[in-house]
């Protein structure tokens, strides 16, 4: 009997917090939409469109990655289920992000004296690459058979 209560209780709880993370991720959205806005608005004001673009697609990177822990929310909310594939896709994405942001911040570092270009550096985060995109399609091919069920 107590054991069915605390359960059921704790039941109400988690789902709560889901509610609580729900919210936490919208908020997060509109801000990085707002930052994103932002920043392609002083880069046209400076005449930089170029550069302030790719700066802009570095948050939206991040957008894509707020989408995609949305998207395995409701699935969680929905379903109980958690996909392993949601953090796999994560991983991408930000390496990806890395990827297109690390020569943007060279170029930009390069006008004030900043690092040089790092081939051994970049070399990892490919490889990296490579190596999630393998996890990917591996995890992708069985996707509805490669999750975390959390309910009891």
């Amino acid at each position: 009997m107590f054991e069915k209560k605390l359960i059921s209780g704790m039941n109400g709880f988690n789902r709560f917090i889901h509610v609580l993370l729900a919210l936490a991720l919208v908020i997060a959205c509109a801000m990085v939409i707002w930052d994103v806005g932002a920043k392609i608005l002083a880069a046209w004001r400076e005449g930089n469109a170029a550069q302030g673009f790719l700066h802009a697609l570095g948050s939206l990177f991040i957008l894509w990655t707020l989408s995609t822990l949305i998207s395995a929310e409701i699935n969680y909310i929905q379903t109980g289920r958690i996909y392993v594939r949601v953090f796999v896709v994560v991983a991408m994405i930000s390496v990806i992000r890395e990827l297109i942001v690390q020569p943007v911040q060279l170029m930009a570092g390069a006008a004030a004296g900043a690092e040089a270009f790092n081939p051994v550096q970049y070399g990892l985060l490919l490889a990296a690459l490579l190596v999630i995109g393998i996890v990917y399609r591996l995890v992708g091919g069985a996707s509805e058979d490669t999750h975390i069920t959390l309910d009891a």
